[in-house]
């Protein structure tokens, strides 16, 4: 059963206010046509009888919008016997009314004409010839006029539904693009710390190594292998510390400085620092947009970390190539390794990772074992020439 929501002590009130002002009109007019009638004067049902019903009319009311149908079919009968429960009928039609059902206001409305016929036989008042039909469209134009303010009222109702609901939905949509989007920068920000912490980890893994394998170390060359295990240890802490920091902060604060083109010189220095044989080459004509240079240096570090990882021995030539209106070109090869060290554990995840970033900002990247059984990585990134962007 379709049942409306309860109305507040306010709507309810000044419903059955309008519903009783509207009843004492009808019975006012009602006694003055009585008292001017043959009788003379009204009797005690009118005076007794007539508002008692009308009053339980009334209460009726407080259930109509439970039982829509019932109440209204009620209030209708029962105001055969009333001319004060004639308001109680109207707001009762209008309220059914504004569930536009058509069969239910079918059923109603005649029974309120009906009703209205039979009310005019209870009292005795002078009609004048031909006001049979007066007394039938009467009822039925009254009845009309709440049956369209009702189903004005159920229209205005559906429509302020339908709005809601869309604001509704659109605050969903928004609620839900909104969490897209934190999730799609907390899954960069993961693969931020993959990148960092595990270029930072190789190298301290690595150096690690050299110290378990290698006896024939002076006591200076130990010191500095352990001094890097603990300066790359405090960095990767601190780095992994910025990156929670980063996940937890609020959204309104600013991202740390991200990297770009010009921090490669840094990273092959901290490679070399560790122990790693790298060499710098090739020549970058200008700056390249941000998106470019960020990749660039992603692939950069994760060529080094993985040969960190599998090819601590090995030498590492790392070249770039590129100018404004061509494109960016990075290569990391690093030559066939002999050492059978431990390697640390790989997620599997960074080439995997490294082919996304590269795939958003336009490029191309490939990696592959060379003949000699080494390993290139390589990528090509696009670098759009700003004075077309401009005149585009």
């Amino acid at each position: 059963m379709d049942v409306a929501p309860r109305l507040g002590w306010w709507q309810q009130t000044w419903r059955l206010t309008a519903a009783a002002a509207l009843g004492l009109v009808a019975w006012v007019s009602t006694g003055v046509a009585v008292s001017k009638g043959p009788a003379g004067e009204a009797g005690s049902w009118f005076l007794i009888g007539d508002p008692l019903v009308a009053l339980g009319c009334l209460t009726a009311l407080v259930w109509r919008r439970r039982f829509p149908l019932a109440v209204a079919l009620a209030v209708s009968v029962a105001s055969t016997t009333s001319a004060f429960a004639t308001g109680a009928a109207l707001v009762a039609l209008g309220s059914i009314s504004t569930r536009r059902r058509p069969v239910e206001i079918g059923v109603v409305v005649p029974a309120y004409v009906a009703a209205s016929q039979f009310a005019v036989q209870l009292y005795p008042v002078e009609s004048p010839p031909g006001s049979f039909w007066f007394q039938l469209v009467s009822p039925a134009l009254t009845a009309g006029i709440a049956v369209a303010m009702g189903m004005a009222v159920g229209a205005r109702r559906v429509e302020v539904r339908s709005l809601r609901e869309r604001a509704e939905s659109a605050e969903r949509e928004q609620s839900a693009r909104a969490a897209q989007t934190r999730a799609l920068e907390r899954n960069r920000i993961a693969r931020e710390m993959h990148d960092v912490l595990a270029h930072r980890i190789s190298l301290v893994a690595m150096q690690a190594g050299v110290l378990d394998h290698r006896r024939d170390l002076k006591a200076e060359e130990n010191r500095v292998l352990v001094r890097g295990i603990a300066e790359g240890s405090h960095l990767a802490l601190e780095e992994l510390r910025d990156v929670l920091g980063v996940l937890r902060a609020d959204p309104g604060l600013p991202e740390p400085p991200q990297p770009s083109l010009e921090g490669i010189p840094d990273l092959v220095a901290d490679a070399r620092a560790s122990g790693l044989d790298v060499t710098l080459a090739g020549t970058v004509t200008g700056t390249p947009p941000d998106l470019v240079g960020r990749t660039c240096y992603r692939v950069v570090q994760e060529g080094l970390t993985n040969a960190a990882k599998h090819a601590p021995d090995a030498r590492i030539r790392i070249e770039l190539e590129g100018a404004p209106g061509n494109s960016l070109r990075v290569g990391v090869r690093n030559s066939p390794s002999t050492a059978r060290a431990a390697k640390p554990p790989s997620s599997g995840f960074g080439l995997l990772g490294l082919g996304e970033r590269v795939d958003l900002a336009g490029g191309e990247l490939r990696h592959h074992r060379t003949p000699d059984d080494g390993y290139l990585l390589t990528a090509q990134l696009p670098w759009p020439n700003p004075t077309h962007e401009k005149r585009a």
